[in-house]
């Protein structure tokens, strides 16, 4: 499988560092939005440390069949960097060995990379209590070989966390694209005739919400009534539950921010909302992120600014669970996106 050049990785480096720079403050004159750091040391709780190692997450590779203009990956379909089965095989050993009950894959599409059935077989055999993919939806219906994943996803008691934006068309083609809403709600249509996301099922099926501005997501249990409701009465799709993530200051988010001249705003409401009772919860501290080339990030996020763990162990052929849980968290600005309001992580709230 094809990997970047070095010429690539320098450029995706450049850019990172480039947003770190916007995120520390190169708009905002100095002083004038309060660092994240400052924040939590009131509290506290800087450094950041971790807790118990919960859950692995692990990013398969950033090819994704769609380009959504909100996406903190820069996914997309010309996107080269796939997790090979060596990595993963890296990732099984540390499976079998830590502590963590919950495995989640997510990309891009995770479904795209060629190794991926064999991982989550492979996965499965190592007792994963909750196993956790975190699809599109629309990769279901985009060719004949992906309209068994519904059946495969059973077979396994794979936990399927579907991207959805909104319940209405316009909303959702909008952020996503044109056709985007009929096949989502086409491939929750197999979900559910497979038996996911009924009321009583074990198959479970969660959607998650992030808005398509440059403003922070609604009460989440309100968004799940009214989610629930428009898609039963209009499509009579069920699922369980709805996770509401709000929007992080990075890659194609924040390049939209700055374009529309909302980052100023966006930060300041972030910082407006800062709620210090989500701290000790994010994230960041219960959960290890590996990307697809197997280097260790705090989270996800993070591995999209290149901003690997402050530990000796940086990469998974080198992983320690006691040395990685004897590290300070790094955190930057973007972190106030996951303590604002009721906090925010790939789990949904938090506070």
């Amino acid at each position: 499988m094809a990997t970047k050049s070095l010429k690539a990785r320098a450029d995706e480096l450049a850019q990172a560092n480039k947003q770190l720079d916007i995120l520390n403050g190169g708009i905002f004159e100095e002083g004038e939005l309060p660092y994240f750091k400052d924040k939590i040391a009131e509290i506290g709780h800087f450094p950041l440390r971790p807790r118990k190692l919960e859950i692995l997450q692990i990013n398969v590779g950033y090819m994704c069949n769609q380009v959504c203009e909100h996406c903190h990956v820069d996914a997309g379909p010309d996107r080269k960097e796939i997790m090979i089965r060596d990595t993963m095989e890296l990732c099984l050993e540390v499976i079998r060995n830590t502590g963590a009950h919950t495995l989640d894959l997510t990309g891009g599409a995770p479904e795209m990379n060629p190794d991926f059935r064999w991982f989550v077989e492979e996965s499965a055999k190592a007792g994963i209590k909750d196993f956790i993919v975190r699809s599109n939806l629309t990769i279901i219906r985009a060719n004949k070989k992906y309209h068994d994943l519904p059946e495969f996803f059973k077979k396994h008691n794979v936990h399927v966390v579907s991207s959805m934006p909104h319940y209405t068309r316009g909303k959702t083609d909008k952020q996503r694209g044109d056709g985007v809403f009929d096949k989502s709600i086409q491939a929750l249509k197999d979900l559910n005739a497979v038996g996911y996301g009924k009321p009583d099922s074990p198959l479970r099926l969660d959607l998650v919400y992030n808005p398509s501005g440059a403003y922070l997501p609604g009460d989440q249990a309100a968004l799940e009534r009214d989610f629930k409701a428009a898609l039963l009465q209009d499509f009579g799709i069920e699922f369980h539950s709805l996770f509401a993530i709000t929007n992080l200051p990075i890659a194609r988010f924040l390049d939209y921010l700055i374009a529309s001249e909302n980052y100023e705003d966006y930060m300041t409401a972030l910082v407006d909302a800062y709620n210090p009772a989500a701290v000790s919860q994010v994230m960041c501290t219960n959960t290890l992120s590996v990307s697809w080339d197997g280097w260790l990030y705090d989270c996800d996020f993070n591995q999209m600014l290149g901003l690997k763990v402050a530990s000796k162990v940086k990469h998974i052929k080198d992983y320690n669970e006691d040395l990685l849980q004897d590290r300070n968290i790094i955190i930057s600005q973007h972190c106030y996106g996951c303590t604002a309001g009721a906090g925010s992580s790939c789990q949904g709230t938090v506070a």
